[in-house]
């Protein structure tokens, strides 16, 4: 097959500059091309990377672009911009995966030549599904995100499945990651509450750090720390340095400064991998209940062995039950707080709980590999792209 992916405007590939949506695609265009497929990617134009080149059997094509803004508007035009400049650059096709808002609304009639037009639901639907016609495959990143492309536009209830979300599982779970420069030495018994993701509101730090305050004067409990990890500039998601200021405020109200450390995002997977593997219990306690739409991060650490601790949003339910490979806390509670920190306080108490959870975590996790994740969707594409059966005429 002839398979194109289109990602978004802001960020290149290979994702040297961070990215979900961009590290799994360029994982999976791997796996593809391992296959014998062929694959050309598009994405951002970035310092001196080639325009054009082939690399590791994909060809990356790179469109200039621009970093992304902090107001939702802003980044729908540049949005609406960059799916033109992706049209003109299209090639002929089997399959184009597209990782764009504007984009499917007029690839599939005007440019059928592309490829069977796959969307990705990395970011929560805004409105734009109700315009989306002549659609092969939405890829569902959770029950929740299905329900709500469903409700956009129920037409497309025969095209929508739902997906999750693609992991580097084996890096994580079975090979052994580089510890990153200024990553804290831990202590023998010492627990390591951990975060991996954008340093932003929504994500619910201000909530971690009141449940930390109400877990340090807790007693009889075992030593533990905690490691937070990713960007803070807003140009990657963050909230900003103020807010990144502000958070460290609380967090050295709440506990000793010794105990806490804040990592610069880790861009290569293998230090990546290192941060994971040294947590053993992950606290994601995320406020989005309009953005979340997976949670790769949660699945990501448990690959790497950890409990997640998670708020109650309804993404999180396709892949994190609560009591059997994590903990599950009411966000909109008003002790969210005090439940976020009994949970904690429940894990660092009890060991074999710990175990239990972060090895059932480890094994359901394990589906979102990208070798399986790449298997499915190949025989999901060769589907969609088999001739159609000719009419059986009656005798």
């Amino acid at each position: 097959m002839r398979i194109t992916i289109v990602n978004g405007f802001f960020l290149p590939v290979p994702p040297v500059s961070g990215g979900s949506t961009e590290k799994s695609w360029y994982h999976l265009g791997r796996e593809f091309v391992a296959r014998g497929h062929t694959v050309t990617m598009l994405s951002r134009r970035w310092r001196d990377f080639p325009h054009e080149e082939i690399s590791e059997g994909i060809r990356h094509v790179r469109l200039p672009g621009w970093d992304h803004r902090g107001k939702l508007l802003h980044n729908l035009l540049l949005d609406f911009l960059w799916s033109w400049r992706v049209f003109f650059a299209l090639p002929t096709a089997d399959i184009v995966v597209v990782n764009a808002v504007a984009l499917p609304v007029w690839l599939g009639w005007l440019k059928p030549r592309a490829g069977r037009v796959v969307i990705m639901t990395g970011r929560m639907p805004k409105g734009q599904y109700r315009r989306y016609r002549n659609i092969a495959r939405v890829l569902a990143a959770s029950t929740y995100v299905r329900d709500r492309v469903l409700a956009e536009n129920p037409g497309l209830a025969g095209v929508t499945r739902v997906w999750g979300y693609p992991i580097g599982w084996r890096l994580l779970s079975i090979e052994a990651g580089v510890a990153p420069a200024g990553l804290p030495e831990t202590h023998a018994g010492e627990v390591v509450l951990g975060f991996v993701g954008r340093i932003h509101e929504e994500k619910g730090l201000g909530l971690l750090a009141d449940a930390l305050k109400l877990l340090a004067a807790m007693p009889g409990l075992p030593p533990w720390r905690l490691l937070l990890c990713g960007p803070s500039d807003i140009a990657r998601g963050g909230s900003g340095l103020v807010f990144r200021g502000q958070l460290l405020q609380r967090l050295s109200a709440a506990m000793n400064a010794s105990r806490f450390n804040l990592l610069d995002p880790q861009f290569n997977e293998r230090t990546l991998a290192g941060v994971y593997q040294r947590i053993q219990i992950f606290c994601y306690p995320s406020l989005a209940e309009q953005g979340e739409t997976f949670g790769v991060a949660v699945a990501e650490a448990m690959a790497a062995g950890a409990v997640p601790v998670v708020s109650r949003l309804a993404c999180f339910t396709d892949f994190v039950r609560d009591g059997h490979n994590g903990l599950v806390f009411d966000h909109t509670a008003a002790d969210a707080a005090a439940q976020l920190a009994h949970a904690l306080g429940r894990l660092l108490n009890e060991a074999g709980l710990r175990e239990r959870l972060a090895t059932a975590a480890r094994a359901d996790s394990q589906r979102y590999d990208y070798a399986a994740y790449a298997e499915r969707l190949l025989a999901d594409f060769a589907q969609l792209t088999a001739p159609a059966k000719p009419a059986s005429s009656a005798p």
